[in-house]
C-alpha cells in the first residue's frame, strides 16, 4: 500500500535534518502543501504553512489535511537542560504528533530514532528512543517508518560539542556505525515516503546511507 505524499506535515523543520528535508519537499512538484510548525519563522514559500510558537501547543492544534508525516524532532539532555525536558522533545512531542496527525487522516509516519534504540537499554537516550518506537507502533499506523541513523553530520544552528569531537572518528567507522550526513538521511526519508510499502519498517544507518546516496 502507498499514498503519494501530497499534503505533508513536518515537525523539526529548523533542525539539522529537517532543514534538508524541507528543501526537498518544497522543490518537489508532487507535494502540494507542507505544514511545518516551528519556534522561529521559516523563509516564506507558496507551498509552506508555517505557524510559529511553542511546538507542543502547535502540535495539539493541528488542522487541515495531512497524508504523510515526518518527525525530525530531537535534542540532547545537555541542550534540553534536564532528562524531563529531553523526554518531552524526544518522546512526548513525537507521540503527540502521531496522535493528532492520525486524527487528520495521515497514513504514513516517518520518524528519526537512533542507532541503538532499545526500550530496555541502560542508557537513558537509547531507552527513550526505544520506548518511543514501541509507543508509535501501538498507534497502529497503516505505515510506520523508523529510521535509525548513526551520528548525524552537518552544520547545526547550535553546535553540539560532543558531535564536533566525535565526527572525525565516526567517518572512519564501519557499516552502520559510520557517521551519516543529515542531507543523506533527509534524501533517504523522502525516497522511503515516495516508495510503495505498508506496515512497519525499521531502517538502520547503513541502509539509509545507500538509500540517500
Amino acid at each position: 500500500m502507498t499514498t503519494a505524499p501530497r499534503h505533508v506535515l513536518l515537525a523539526g523543520a529548523t533542525g539539522l535534518t529537517g532543514q534538508k528535508l524541507l528543501a526537498l519537499l518544497l522543490a518537489d512538484d508532487s507535494v502540494a502543501h507542507v505544514y511545518a510548525p516551528t519556534r522561529r519563522p521559516l523563509p516564506p514559500h507558496p507551498k509552506l504553512e508555517n505557524p510559529v510558537g511553542m511546538v507542543s501547543h502547535l502540535v495539539a492544534q493541528l488542522h487541515g489535511q495531512a497524508d504523510t508525516v515526518f518527525c525530525c524532532l530531537g535534542t540532547t539532555i545537555r541542550q534540553a537542560g534536564s532528562r524531563e525536558a529531553f523526554r518531552m522533545v524526544d518522546y512526548d512531542l513525537p507521540l503527540s504528533l502521531g496522535k493528532h496527525a492520525r486524527a487528520l487522516g495521515a497514513s504514513h509516519y516517518l520518524v528519526i530514532s537512533a542507532l541503538g534504540a532499545e526500550p530496555s537499554s541502560r542508557l537513558f537516550y537509547n531507552r527513550t528512543k526505544g520506548e518511543l518506537e514501541l509507543a508509535l507502533q501501538k498507534q497502529e499506523w497503516p505505515r510506520l517508518t523508523i529510521v535509525r541513523p548513526s551520528l548525524l553530520l552537518g552544520s547545526r544552528h547550535k553546535p553540539r560539542m560532543g558531535e564536533i569531537f566525535a565526527a572525525p572518528f565516526s567517518r572512519v567507522l564501519p557499516g552502520r556505525w559510520r557517521g551519516i550526513e543529515a542531507g543523506t538521511v533527509a534524501t533517504a526519508m523522502w525516497r522511503l515516503a515516495k516508495a510503495p510499502g505498508s506496515g512497519l519498517r525499521i531502517v538502520p544507518s547503513d541502509e539509509l546511507q545507500q538509500l540517500g546516496s
